[in-house]
């Protein structure tokens, strides 16, 4: 099960997973039809976790595109200082961004964001004020007003086991 738990973290770290496999421009982001709308996979890592795990990074039904939480955190030997945490929430918002590109969409479009966030844990040094401070400084450089609506939760732990916080996203996909 820990196995298991590793190779779908490794997926979900956005920085890791495009540093396994190089970016074909011509393949991706692929588009798999599905009722009411469609899958979005916006690199191959994310086609590796679709394939093998079993869930959309994300999909569109109608009008409305639900991205898959994003995990944010060191692996190995990453820094765990606040600095070294922003590089983290930095490459998941870019990773989000490469999805709501798949659509046509920009961070003005996301309507809804949850985040779920381990305030203790392993992945981070600092207090509950300093990651969240953080976070929000990087959220800020990706998405400004008028703001999207925002739920931050506390957690226990991520699959990602030094996952700091994982950023689920919903948007809003205009009919042009």
């Amino acid at each position: 099960m820990l196995k298991l738990a590793a190779a779908i973290a490794a997926l979900l770290l956005p920085a890791h997973a495009a540093a396994q496999v190089p970016l074909q421009a011509d393949a991706y982001p692929k588009i798999i039809p599905s009722p009411g709308g469609h899958v979005v996979i916006p690199v191959p890592g994310a086609q590796r976790a679709y394939d093998d795990y079993k869930y959309a990074p994300a999909r569109r039904a109608g009008d409305v595109l639900y991205i898959s939480g994003v995990i944010a955190g060191p692996a190995g030997a990453d820094g765990r200082d606040v600095e070294a945490f922003k590089a983290q929430v930095r490459n998941a918002f870019r990773h989000i961004q490469r999805t709501l590109q798949a659509e046509g969409l920009t961070f003005a479009d996301v309507a809804m964001i949850n985040t779920f966030h381990v305030w203790d844990g392993p992945g981070f040094r600092g207090s509950r004020d300093d990651q969240f401070r953080a976070f929000s400084a990087v959220k800020d450089e990706f998405m400004s007003a008028p703001h999207p609506a925002w739920t931050a939760v506390g957690a226990t732990g991520l699959l990602a086991g030094d996952g700091v916080v994982e950023i689920q996203m919903i948007a809003h996909v205009p009919k042009r």
